[in-house]
């Protein structure tokens, strides 16, 4: 899907760089990773609005492309 959608974070571990968002409108988390977060610096906060693009990767959705 190259459409970007939004969303929030449901979760976020700053120490190990990956968490979990939710599209809007959905029950099911997307998983992402620090180095597709396209902020300075690449962290997100729980509940944080944020835009991006999802893929399917690795047998999962993954987020890509994320800006808060």
């Amino acid at each position: 899907m190259d459409t970007r959608v939004k969303g929030f974070v449901q979760s976020y571990n700053r120490d190990h760089g990956y968490g979990f968002l939710v599209p809007c409108g959905a029950e099911d988390t997307v998983y992402v990773e620090r180095d597709d977060i396209e902020a300075d610096p690449r962290t997100l906060s729980e509940e944080q609005q944020v835009t991006f693009t999802i893929e399917f990767a690795d047998g999962r959705f993954v987020a890509r492309h994320v800006q808060p």
